[in-house]
């Protein structure tokens, strides 16, 4: 059986085991103590081994994969269309959401007694939430990109910053002479293959985790807040659906050059790590594997594109944001015109861009955007109990747009170098 085969097992059985426990010893004292000693510990152990990976392999990728690249001319086109795809992909996302939920209206049925019962039970994690997005999202974020310690960046998982480090890095290794840079890179390749080589033997455990992470979240909140929510996460997962068989599948066909039905089939891997996790950077080692060995990326493309992509392109946030922001316009009967809601599009896409690639990265961000145009913040707590089901979707389409940029970046790599470009 393959590896894949067993996490979607294991995704299945965590759910349904989880949603069983909920349904019919949802108090009881074992239940609690099994999900807090057991499952949760074995799901931990899952995603920190992942997590340990992603600074080495984000800095060693993104120096290995510049430098490959040799030119700077050359990293300068690959860069700019690679943000360009990234924008693009990311405003079409976000434009689907808010068509939808202006069409459906999803805020306008919730009854008023569920909308209270829903600020009361999570007021307190939306209090949280606040002070976490606390941070003014203006110029200094752009200035907190430069880092002034590189080391402190990987340490506080700023990936921004560190992403921002490594392009200059391979950038500086195309300058100097080759003698210089080749050893500097022949180490670093070395120590992105001894990475690689650990989360292969973390994925191994990959089945168990993903079993556990998922019978915490179904044994705790059950399916019954998504009766109360229904029409509201409905949206959201059509959105979802729309970009992923059209807008992606459209760019793939498009800008890739590649069969789409191959290209969704090729990236079954890093899909179900991404719903299992709900983390882009925990997903990213599977990403560059699978963009190389499944996508026939090149490996610099892949090193240079996907971590990028990992923090940057993030359109199953974008969509969320813009969809969440407008139901609880909705919900609290505030109306927001054509030109706020192209607001709620344009900081949709940015703070996207600004959320951590980790679990529910994007909700202090996300409050942000809802005060700017007068949504109520503490608002984000009637979402809350749907939202770690809804993080693993969109985090799952995040991932198949990085993937999707790598195909595209690629072509254009070899069409430069007067290769093959299209692959069926």
């Amino acid at each position: 059986m393959k590896l894949h085969t067993k996490i979607g097992l294991g995704l299945l059985l965590g759910a349904l085991v989880g949603g069983l426990c909920n349904r019919f010893a949802a108090d009881a004292p074992w239940l609690l103590f099994v999900s807090d000693n057991v499952m949760y510990p074995v799901g931990q152990v899952f995603l920190r081994l992942l997590f340990m990976t992603v600074v080495p392999i984000v800095f060693t990728s993104i120096v290995v994969g510049v430098a490959g690249i040799g030119s700077m001319t050359v990293l300068g086109r690959l860069g700019a269309r690679t943000i360009g795809f990234f924008a693009l992909s990311t405003l079409m996302a976000a434009t689907i959401g808010l068509t939808l939920v202006n069409t459906i209206r999803p805020g306008s049925g919730l009854p008023a007694a569920t909308r209270d019962d829903l600020m009361a039970r999570f007021s307190s994690s939306a209090q949280g939430l606040a002070q976490a997005g606390a941070t003014d999202f203006g110029i200094s974020t752009f200035v907190n990109i430069v880092p002034k310690n590189p080391v402190a960046a990987a340490a506080n998982m700023d990936m921004l910053a560190l992403i921002f480090f490594a392009l200059i890095f391979g950038a500086a290794l195309t300058i100097i002479p080759k003698e210089k840079s080749d050893p500097v890179v022949k180490i670093l390749d070395g120590i992105g293959e001894a990475v690689i080589a650990i989360i292969n033997m973390a994925m191994k455990l990959a089945p168990y985790g993903v079993f556990a992470l998922i019978f915490v979240i179904t044994s705790q909140f059950g399916w019954e807040i998504l009766q109360q929510l229904g029409m509201y996460v409905l949206v959201v997962m059509l959105g979802l659906t729309l970009h992923a068989t059209v807008g992606v599948s459209f760019l793939v066909k498009v800008f890739g050059r590649m069969n789409p039905l191959r290209f969704w089939k090729a990236i079954e891997a890093p899909l179900i790590t991404a719903f299992s996790t709900s983390s882009s950077m925990a997903t990213l080692p599977t990403s560059i594997a699978t963009a190389e060995k499944e996508l026939e990326v090149q490996p610099k493309i892949a090193g240079f594109v996907l971590p990028l992509g990992a923090t940057m392109n993030m359109n199953g946030t974008a969509l969320f944001e813009g969809v969440t922001v407008l139901f609880l316009a909705q919900v609290f009967g505030v109306d927001l015109n054509f030109g706020q809601q192209m607001i709620v599009v344009v900081l949709s896409v940015l703070t996207a861009i600004g959320a951590a690639g980790v679990p529910g990265g994007s909700l202090p961000l996300m409050m942000l955007v809802m005060a700017t145009v007068g949504v109520p913040p503490e608002g984000i707590a009637i979402v809350l109990g749907v939202d770690r089901i809804l993080d693993m979707t969109r985090t799952t389409l995040n991932v198949a747009g990085d993937l999707s940029a790598s195909v595209y970046i690629d072509r254009i790599d070899r069409e430069m170098e007067g290769g093959a470009a299209v692959r069926l």
